[in-house]
């Protein structure tokens, strides 16, 4: 190390930061990474991460899976695969698929490390920095620190119990338009929204669908949810209704495992071919192992029961948290799931959930703060529970921690006009814990 940068070593905590590209910028840390090691402790009932419940999983189904791989194509689950991803897992996909309505043939599906990646490969295709991308408000903070690292402009547009509003998407983008603004793609989680929970309207969907075709935009729907109703299946995905204009993103991650890290992109063909492209010039292939065992699952397991099972799971669990709300906090409003991972709570008017996350980990419980899924500062006064993975009883003790937290808050904002003071675990002020995120999909 020469003289002059030992010297810039000594003054700056990073060296190289005149070095980095300038989208670097776009990326920040999320909104609860500082309270991880805090949050992680035992005794403290995590409602902030989405981690499916894989206990539920048979070890013996996955292992017997993983030893047949071996066994009978070991050498292929080793090696590098294709670009697009095996042929097999892609026509098993369409199976998947076809429950929610989509027709599709294996040719148009591009596997991905995740549907996260999918996502990723999605946004570096379209985005020049600068562009428009419109979602839900709120949306997926994975989506949004995505569109973020390419530098694009997140617009939100409003949604109610029944999911995203045609008018004011239909406003919204005439708006934009008017600006002189570049709107590239629509970007949706229409069933048991993350971190919403609701789900969009039958006969919202096809109105969506119309007016982005109208427009020009392209609709990326996001379903990583979909298979896991509670009662009656949602409505059919976007994608059944037309492939006109439309990305659909599927994952394994949350009705198998998400250890794999195995998604899928459908697009029409021109797309297609570059989103293969791209694949290869990150990854060159995804996993062939992770392919191979989760193709042997599907022809060998029970993969239907398997998904039945994690609904009663997480049915169980969804009840759980509502009865709590009910009882401990029924003076304020949620959301009420008929799927998926997660209800959305609105606090009081004054609140900053972001401000009271640290006295709440105090307490020996966590959430995500709204502030988490905006990218203009909204959601201070909302909170994602996620209900996915503590037991029914831990989930009870989380709401009655939660509700001591904010029953506190209101009283300091009855006397004082303000509350959620930021705090470290010593005492001191300030939130700063240097420590690796929770996961927050």
């Amino acid at each position: 190390m020469t003289k002059k940068l030992r010297e810039s070593s000594e003054i700056r905590l990073d060296p190289w930061i005149s070095l980095y590209a300038r989208r670097t910028s776009g990326l920040s840390a999320s909104e609860v990474r500082s309270l991880f090691a805090v949050a992680s402790r035992p005794e403290v009932v995590s409602l902030a991460g989405g981690m499916p419940y894989v206990k539920a999983l048979g070890d013996d189904v996955i292992q017997e899976s993983v030893a047949r791989v071996m066994s009978t194509n070991g050498p292929k689950a080793l090696q590098y695969g294709s670009g697009q991803g095996e042929p097999a897992l892609r026509e098993r996909i369409t199976e998947v698929m076809a429950l929610e309505g989509i027709v599709s043939g294996a040719d148009d599906i591009v596997i991905t490390t995740g549907s996260q990646q999918g996502l990723d490969l999605v946004t570096r295709l379209f985005i020049d920095p600068g562009d428009v991308i419109l979602t839900e408000g709120p949306s997926y903070v994975g989506a949004l620190g995505v569109f973020r690292s390419y530098q694009a402009e997140v617009v939100h547009v409003p949604m109610d119990a029944d999911g995203l509003t045609p008018q004011a998407l239909e406003e919204t983008i005439v708006r934009l338009r008017a600006a002189g603004k570049t709107i590239k793609f629509l970007y949706t989680i229409p069933d048991f929204h993350n971190p919403a929970g609701v789900t969009l309207a039958a006969s919202r969907r096809p109105e969506i669908l119309a007016i982005t075709q109208r427009h020009g935009v392209l609709l990326v729907e996001d379903n990583p949810y979909g298979l896991l109703y509670f009662n009656a299946p949602p409505p059919d995905a976007i994608r059944a209704i037309d492939d006109r204009g439309i990305l659909y993103l599927g994952s394994f991650s949350k009705t198998l495992a998400p250890g794999f890290r195995v998604g899928w992109v459908l697009a029409p063909h021109a797309i297609r071919e570059k989103l293969i492209l791209e694949q290869e010039s990150a990854v060159l292939s995804p996993s062939s192992f992770s392919q191979l065992v989760i193709t042997d699952y599907l022809e060998h397991a029970d993969w239907k029961e398997q998904i039945a099972t994690f609904r009663g799971i997480y049915r169980e669990r969804r009840d759980a948290m509502l009865d709590a709300l009910s009882e401990y906090l029924p003076q304020l409003s949620w959301t009420h799931p008929d799927g998926g991972f997660y209800v959305w709570l609105s606090l009081p008017e004054g609140m900053n959930s972001k401000a009271m996350l640290p006295l709440a980990v105090r307490e020996l419980v966590a959430y995500t703060p709204g502030t988490a899924f905006y990218s203009d500062g909204g959601g201070a006064s909302e909170i994602r529970l996620s209900f996915c993975y503590p037991a029914p009883e831990e989930i009870r003790v989380g709401i009655q921690r939660l509700a001591h937290v904010i029953s506190n808050e209101a009283q300091l904002l009855d006397t004082f006009g303000t509350g959620g003071e930021q705090i470290d675990f010593d005492g001191a002020s300030g939130s700063h814990i240097s420590s690796p995120p929770p996961n927050l999909n």
